[in-house]
């Protein structure tokens, strides 16, 4: 449902993507490790749609659609949600609106606040001093209302405390269709022909990985796309070894 080919992306006069392959089926999740400044949250602002990220070469589709230079709201509309790092603060929208206009108004706001302890913060301002970890349940508040099909996450575990982390990571899990109380009952094909969504979360700490499964990793360094593997692999690799180390042991 996700494919991206060839894929090169600039931002000004610097390339900062290049030749990236990547392709995500139905059903599955993707866990993309690199270093900061190594061009990973560029690929998800590719691919939502932000104009200042340039594809000068390439093509991603998404659903079997050309989205390559489709606007941001069209691409949302197919199915595509964001958990951002730092997303804004927004004065004079409140977070009940936000999660609103995100399920265009057919959700039960209320409940949804509830999975995820939000409820007191629903007549705040979006984000308005929010810690670290309010933020990351605001985001994915949000991305639990428009219930997309493809569920991009930006460090997800990012400026969060202890006390949030382990309620961050089940949602995310829950919000990506993998319940371990079903799943260990389950064929790998049959976990992923009962899931629909699929993921992609960007990391370099690798800690999201003790509260979801993913079914594949790879590396992103130095705007280049490296060390498919299995993503457990990886990130034993890049905790003895290093970033660096890692990519030359696989090129």
């Amino acid at each position: 449902m996700l494919k991206i080919e060839d894929l090169q992306v600039s931002i000004g006069d610097r390339e900062v993507l290049q030749h990236i392959d990547l392709e995500i089926k139905p059903g599955e999740t993707h866990i993309l490790f690199g270093p900061n400044g190594s061009g990973k949250t560029t690929l998800l602002m590719t691919i939502l749609g932000y104009p200042q990220y340039r594809v000068t070469a390439g093509k991603i589709e998404f659903k079997g659609v050309d989205i390559t230079h489709m606007p941001v709201h069209e691409r949302t509309r197919l199915g595509i949600g964001m958990s951002f790092q730092r997303p804004p603060t927004i004065h004079g929208l409140k977070t009940r609106q936000m999660v609103q206009i995100c399920g265009r108004g057919a959700v039960d706001v209320e409940a949804l606040a509830a999975k995820v302890n939000f409820t007191d913060f629903l007549e705040r301002d979006i984000n308005a001093g929010f810690s670290g970890g309010e933020i990351k349940r605001s985001e994915l508040l949000q991305l639990m209302a428009q219930d997309a099909d493809l569920l991009l996450f930006d460090e997800p575990e990012s400026g969060v405390d202890l006390e949030n982390i382990a309620l961050i990571g089940n949602t995310i899990s829950s919000l990506l269709q993998r319940d371990f109380r079903i799943d260990a009952d389950l064929t790998q094909k049959d976990r992923r022909q009962q899931r629909t969504k699929m993921g992609l979360i960007i990391t370099h700490t690798g800690f999201i990985l003790d509260y979801v499964t993913a079914d594949k990793g790879q590396v992103l360094y130095d705007g280049v796309m490296s060390c498919k593997s299995n993503p457990l692999e990886i990130f034993r690799c890049i905790k003895q070894a290093g970033y660096e180390e890692c990519v030359r042991c696989t090129t």
